[in-house]
């Protein structure tokens, strides 16, 4: 697929057979978007005011944003060609922050306080100076020096946010301590031991405090320790071989979040970032701990970026919009300012490694969910991951994380509360669709209609093939809480879910799939017990009712709902109060594929048999998968 706004090098199908990416596609990615910021650029080059929403934290701070994440980019760029960089580009960066630390030049950047968002971007200012001291830091002045590690020393003694934040202020105060500047030691050690209480192990971190898994797992709890054991220049203690170790068992199954067509999974937050995904797997490489072929982690890489590259990201202008493809608000934070997508420059981590490096010079290695069906149970976030060979997709069964945390009252999220996401789906964001809360949820449905929310989600098993939880439904004006308790099955494409449900007589419950979403209107049909969804592409979502719910079923149709799409639909199926409603088990079929589906032989041909603490479920070939309800 070409890329609409981008000029690349010719593809390289000996090198590259599933891509066609080297190491010159990412350079000449990496150039485009600085160069395309260049246009809004302060007078002294010490903050990018990019268009767009402006963020909570205000425009001077989103200046600032715009220049530490390019600075980043710049740094791996610079790094990477040892300095071989048009002298621009280099100049650009040192007068930008020889202008950013000058109090009085009308671009000052704000002063380190406690929990400011300037300590994200200093940390990747931190960064960004170590990996280019021989062509920046040791090339800056003496007094702007000075002043930049009086400008980084507001991080000593302050508190950040009780997550990865803290990672923000060990790589900071390690960059002091590697120039010779004051530093305190104390701030480091806390910051590297507090992330070991959230260490739950095979590789994951929460992201803090609750059960908040993402891909904030890999593009900071992770690589934050490990650039920090680069800054040490050595084991840290022995603590760089630990992360070491963590890394190399997050990395074993990380390529499986990733699709046929390179999208990662969409899940979580801070989406926006987009190519940060690739991150991690570049870390590896570089902390020489990956279990991953250099073929493997350069295919994955390069299929993640190449992914948004033909998709049209950057844009006509060559930036980096706030969404997924194109601008998509309803699925960013009210933290993210014009210039926050480009934390997507952690993702450009690879060019570090030299051009003879494996992982530029051996041909690339197959996904794989381009080699085989896939099945992987994650039980440390509760997640299930199942990708089909046949049509590339990867989905993800969430049984796990809610990103909520114990000091504040619960919320759901549609990026966290729904049980199925996937490369090829997106969640219905949007808040008209989020007050309705239709794709990827069981909910119990008051009088007027409104949906019990999950929140809090507490895992209850994950292996094999099959994980369950339970969530507390409550009721408007119920202070109640009512619970659901889900199991789910895989198999191929297909996922079962079996629901326990405890409510009050005379409640109406319905569940619905998986929203698919296009430029185009999605095409419907239903029929008895089961409905289904299907975009011009042939993406097609269809839920089967095989236990518990009546015969009706319908679609959900959304627009500028979802960022895949203006037009956006999932099929749902429902019991009305009363018949039964309330109280008992529903069995639903779920299917995500882009291949032909025909909902009413499945119906007819997946059994279930429900006793009073079991459920069989008979597959057309005869085996049968008993659960416990």
């Amino acid at each position: 697929m070409p890329a609409p706004h981008l000029a690349l090098p010719p593809t390289d199908r000996v090198l590259s057979p599933l891509t066609g990416w080297t190491r010159a596609h990412w350079e000449a990615l990496a150039d485009r978007q600085l160069e395309a910021l260049v246009p809004y650029a302060t007078p002294g080059l010490a903050q990018y005011r990019l268009p767009g929403r402006t963020s909570w934290s205000g425009v001077v701070s989103d200046g600032l944003e715009g220049f530490a994440r390019s600075f980043l980019l710049a740094s791996f760029r610079i790094a990477g060609a040892r300095g071989e960089v048009d002298p621009r580009l280099i100049e650009r960066y040192a007068r930008g922050l020889t202008t950013g630390t000058d109090r009085d030049s009308g671009e000052a950047w704000p002063e380190l306080t406690d929990c400011s968002q300037q300590m994200a971007e200093a940390a990747l200012i931190a960064v960004g100076l170590h990996e280019t001291r021989p062509w920046i830091w040791d090339r800056l002045d003496g007094e702007v020096r000075e002043r930049v590690v009086d400008w980084l020393w507001g991080f000593v003694g302050r508190r950040t946010w009780n997550n990865h934040w803290r990672l923000y202020q060990v790589v900071a105060e390690q960059f002091l301590a590697s120039v010779g500047a004051p530093y305190r030691q104390d701030d480091i050690d806390a910051g590297l031991d507090r992330i070991e209480d959230w260490y739950v192990g095979d590789g994951w971190y929460s992201d803090g405090e609750g059960r908040a898994f993402d891909y904030y797992n890999g593009w900071a709890m992770h690589l934050y320790p490990l650039l920090w054991s680069r800054m040490t220049g050595g084991e840290g203690g022995g603590r760089g071989r630990v992360y070491r170790d963590r890394l190399a068992q997050f990395l074993a199954v990380y390529p499986q979040f990733f699709g046929a067509d390179g999208a990662p999974v969409i899940h979580g937050r801070s989406l926006t970032y987009r190519f940060a995904t690739t991150a991690p797997v570049w870390l590896g490489a570089l902390a020489g701990c990956t279990p991953l072929a250099p073929g493997l982690t350069r295919r994955l890489a390069s299929g993640a970026v190449s992914h948004f590259v033909e998709r049209g990201v950057p844009d006509e202008r060559g930036l980096l919009p706030l969404g997924w493809y194109g601008t998509f608000l309803p699925m960013t934070q009210p933290y993210s300012g014009p210039a926050s997508p480009y934390w997507a420059s952690k993702g450009f981590l690879g060019l570090l490694l030299p051009a003879d490096h494996p992982v530029w010079t051996e041909r690339e290695l197959p996904l794989p969910v381009e080699e085989s069906d896939q099945y992987t149970a994650l039980p440390a976030p509760g997640w299930l991951l199942h990708g089909t060979k046949h049509d590339g997709i990867v989905r993800l069964v969430n049984h796990g994380s809610d990103h909520n945390s114990p000091d504040r009252p619960p919320e759901d999220d549609p990026h966290y509360a729904k049980f199925g996401y996937s490369s090829a789906t997106a969640p219905e964001s949007g808040a008209h669709a989020w007050e309705r809360t239709m794709d990827g949820h069981i909910a119990l449905l008051a009088p007027d209609g409104t949906a019990s929310r999950r929140r809090l989600i507490l895992p209850l098993h994950c292996s094999g093939r099959t994980a369950a939880s339970r969530y507390l439904a409550q009721l408007p004006g119920n202070d109640t809480e009512f619970p659901i308790e889900t199991t789910s099955v895989l198999r191929g494409p297909w996922e079962i879910r079996v629901h326990r449900v405890r409510a009050p007589a005379g409640v109406a419950v319905r569940e619905g799939g998986y929203a698919v979403a296009a430029e185009a209107r999605p095409t419907a049909e239903r029929g008895s017990g089961w409905a289904l969804a299907r975009t011009a592409d042939g993406l097609t979502s269809v839920v089967v009712a095989l236990h518990g719910w009546d015969e009706d079923a319908g679609i959900a149709r959304e627009v500028e709902a979802n960022a895949l799409g203006p037009h956006s639909a999932t099929p749902y199926v429902r019991c009305a109060a009363g018949r039964p409603g309330g109280s008992g088990v529903y069995v639903t079929l779920l299917v995500l594929t882009r291949d032909a589906v025909h909902p009413q032989a499945l119906r007819e041909s997946v059994s279930c048999a429900v006793e009073e603490h079991e459920v069989r479920i008979t597959f057309p070939e005869g085996d049968t998968v008993s659960v416990s309800v």
